[in-house]
């Protein structure tokens, strides 16, 4: 069985049955699973191993009486037949699914609302409440039929470009490019009964076709000189596209998305995009992707000398911040979304803003920044590259190593801050827990890319400086990374030809030394006697023993 996700839950028997029994709580799981995309609950399957107790049995009246506790204590919740199966260990469990709301907000029999965020269900109140309902009516785009367009009014070409695209994609099933072409059209939601839905005619229309949807996808491709005065402008709004084709249209003309940075390497020159092409593509496909499609607006392309910024009608999904957006999944066009993964136009779900850290980490680039609001969400990608040296150790390690995903984000964060507190690394990569920080950096440790200091909150991640030197170049020392009883010695040095100093003082004749790690320098100083400082709290100077 696979693990939950933000349509799988496994429940233990004992949560429906028993003394321990908490059905309420289990009308609050499919409440928030109907309100997102639906579902699959499994009953009687513990949540460690992922099967039933051995031997376990499950009577049909136990399933009869959960499921009819279950309608009772939920309202607009579709639950399906329960369907009871057995393990290979021989332990019984059932399962049924929990059918997405479409136009209506599902709530418990007390009134609450939940959604489905990753595998945990979280209320809604508020203005979230708004969402949640303009959310409902985005779901339902994609399916709505065009009863005026029958397939047979669509041009061959399109249907078979559409179907040999799907069959040549190594992500397609064999089962699903063993269908017709008439099936294949079905699976992907673009036809109904022979009609057209919203999602055919985006894909299959004619312009004629795809004008009669209520809010196509329309571009504008904008570029700004240095003083932010339009010099260029292209635009998509004839509808004579469909997204593939829109987006290899869009990216053969945006040449200013293709200039690259020259950087000396020994003898050679280096060239770095300043937007590599796999992040121009997911930036699109995410605008493409998310676009609310029962709102107007356009997508804009906006390209500044300094940074690229994508905008799109609709706020994020409900659940989605800024902060939390490398870890949470939610679908908004699910169809859609479906149909770019299968044509390898985008990477998998949840992944491509993860592939977007990889390679800003790779180019030594600062991670895009997401503004949302009610009816757009931005995204900033900046071109510039933080540091030529650093970007140059990155280019040096990473053709001598081969890392994960994970762990080039992590060394890319430590390169480029120098050192880094875990409590700052786990803010940046956007994690909750310190366990789930080992993913990112034990290797680099084992490896001794990455070394570390300190302790539990204390502790700091640096490149091991061994590393810096075996790559031979000829990077500059930085205090930020020097260690501890060097620091020391400089700050004696500083009070001998400085004396009667405050910590304010000494740091700024050391800036690049970390103010946290000066102050702690010298209290460990006059701890040992070494150095002492004037009696006053305020304005403290400090001077050798």
């Amino acid at each position: 069985m696979k693990i939950e996700d933000s349509n799988t839950e496994y429940k233990s028997l004992k949560k429906v049955s028993g003394k321990k029994a908490d059905l309420k709580a289990l009308a609050e799981t499919l409440v928030c699973l109907a309100n997102t995309q639906g579902g699959t609950i499994y009953i009687g399957v513990e949540d460690k191993s992922l099967q039933p107790p051995e031997n376990q049995k499950i009577s049909q009246d136990l399933v009869n009486n959960v499921l009819s506790r279950l309608r009772s204590l939920t309202d607009s919740v579709g639950i399906g037949n329960a369907i009871i199966e057995t393990h290979s260990n021989g332990g019984q469990y059932f399962y049924f699914q929990v059918l997405p709301t479409t136009r209506t907000i599902a709530t418990t029999s007390t009134g609450k609302i939940l959604i489905r965020i990753q595998d945990k269900c979280y209320p809604v109140s508020g203005d979230e409440l708004t969402r949640l309902a303009a959310e409902k009516n985005a779901f339902q785009w994609e399916l709505i039929e065009l009863k005026s367009i029958n397939i047979s009014q669509i041009p061959t070409q399109n249907i078979t470009n559409f179907v040999n695209d799907i069959r040549s994609s190594e992500r397609v099933k064999e089962s699903v490019k063993n269908k017709d072409d008439f099936e294949i059209l079905e699976h992907y939601n673009l036809i109904n009964n022979g009609i057209l839905t919203n999602l055919g005619a985006l894909w299959l229309g004619s312009a004629k076709t795809r004008s009669k949807i209520s809010y196509p996808i329309t571009v504008q491709y904008i570029v700004y000189d240095e003083y932010e005065e339009k010099i260029k402008k292209e635009v998509w709004n004839d509808y004579e596209l469909n997204p593939k084709e829109l987006i290899i249209d869009i990216e053969a003309k945006a040449n200013e998305l293709k200039y690259f940075h020259e950087l000396s390497s020994g003898l050679f020159r280096k060239q770095v995009r300043q937007y590599a092409p796999e992040v121009i593509r997911e930036l699109l496909i995410n605008a493409f992707a998310h676009k609310k499609y029962t709102i107007s607006g356009d997508i804009f392309i906006e390209v500044y000398p300094d940074r690229l910024e994508i905008t799109n009608p609709g706020s994020l999904p409900l659940g989605i911040t800024e902060n939390n957006i490398l870890h949470t999944t939610h679908r908004r066009n699910p169809h859609l979304i479906r149909i770019f993964h299968d044509l390898n136009l985008m990477e998998g779900e949840g992944s491509g803003f993860d592939l977007i850290y990889e390679l800003d980490s790779r180019d030594n680039k600062p991670f895009p920044i997401v503004k949302s609001d009610f009816d757009y969400t931005k995204v900033i990608q900046s071109a510039k590259i933080i540091d030529e040296q650093t970007l140059l150790l990155l280019d040096y390690l990473n053709s001598h190593y081969q890392f994960s995903q994970k762990q080039l984000i992590a060394l890319g964060i430590i390169a480029r801050e120098k050192k880094i507190l875990g409590t700052e690394l786990i803010k940046q990569l956007q994690l909750k827990e310190d366990e789930r920080l080992r993913s990112y950096v034990a290797k680099l440790e084992d490896i001794k890319i990455v070394v570390s200091r300190g302790i539990r909150k204390g502790k700091q991640y640096l490149i091991n400086p061994e590393i810096i030197k075996s790559a031979k170049l000829n990077i500059k020392p930085n205090l930020k990374t020097i260690e501890p009883y060097r620091l020391e010695a400089l700050i004696e040095s500083d009070l001998k030809t400085y004396p009667n100093s405050s910590i304010r003082d000494i740091h700024k004749r050391l800036p690049d030394v970390d103010f946290k790690d000066l102050q702690k320098a010298v209290y460990k100083l006059v701890n040992e006697g070494k150095i002492k400082h004037t009696p006053d709290k305020t304005y403290r100077k400090y001077f050798l023993a």
